[in-house]
């Protein structure tokens, strides 16, 4: 699990008046690498360093993206960087 903090810190956000959109936006950030690993969030966390650069490098594309996101483009690049944990469906 990231902290609010660690997400501040990565996003290198100094001030609070962004608390409730990080908080938000790292919770989609979460829930999306999630859903790509095919994992739940408790699977998805015991990866271990993997999973929260997953879901930092997702975050920073949603904040930095917000007027101009291309999430097929993040979705691609989430399957490239959690494909080690991806539980693969046959």
């Amino acid at each position: 699990m990231i902290t609010l903090a660690e997400a501040k810190e990565y996003l290198r956000v100094d001030t609070d008046a962004e608390d409730t959109t990080i908080t938000s936006l790292l919770n989609a950030a979460t829930n999306l690498c999630c859903d790509v690993a095919r994992l739940d969030s408790e699977e998805f966390f015991e990866a271990g360093d993997v999973s929260k650069a997953a879901v930092l490098y997702a975050l920073g594309t949603l904040y930095q993206n917000r007027e101009d996101l291309d999430l097929h483009e993040l979705t691609l690049r989430l399957r490239a960087i959690l494909f080690g944990i991806r539980r693969h469906e046959f």
